[in-house]
């Protein structure tokens, strides 16, 4: 299950690491030590986090809204539901529910689960979900040597 640090999922929450730390002391945000004692949030209390606060929650005043490039929104997954060769996936990223239909190979190949970063790319009638790659794997970007290649689902 993955971790994510104070900065990440300040990053994810599109707030500041202060607030992450005050909703953490607060109890609202799960929050446990790794082996290093470094203070880190699990991916799945974080996904529950996020879930409830885009459902309850008017926005920070304080953060900038979301602004979408390229039709691309970067989010935590908080479901995934297996049935057969078919998967749904839902993501929150920031405000917005994203849910999508993947075939089950797609979820079990990028490694889907609930509380892993993910990026949604949509056009007019699909959803495209991808998980991050290091800077060093990503591919070019569209219009500079092609379409990218990454690993994704539809």
């Amino acid at each position: 299950m993955p971790t994510y640090s104070i900065g990440q999922a300040a990053r994810l929450l599109r707030v500041s690491p202060e607030t992450v730390r005050r909703w953490a002391d607060a109890g609202r945000l799960p929050m446990g030590r790794d082996g290093s004692g470094n203070r880190v949030i699990d991916g799945a209390g974080l996904a529950r986090f996020v879930r409830e606060r885009a459902g309850g929650e008017a926005p920070d005043e304080a953060s900038p809204a979301p602004v979408p490039v390229g039709n691309a929104l970067t989010g935590i997954v908080t479901g995934v539901r297996l049935d057969g060769v078919v998967a749904r996936v839902e993501v929150q990223a920031g405000p917005h529910r994203i849910a999508s239909l993947v075939t089950r190979e797609a979820v079990e190949d990028l490694g889907l689960a609930v509380g892993v970063t993910v990026t949604a790319r949509m056009t007019s009638s699909d959803v495209h979900v991808e998980v991050p790659e290091p800077a060093a794997r990503r591919p070019a970007p569209y219009g500079t040597a092609g379409p990218p290649t990454g690993r994704g689902g539809r």
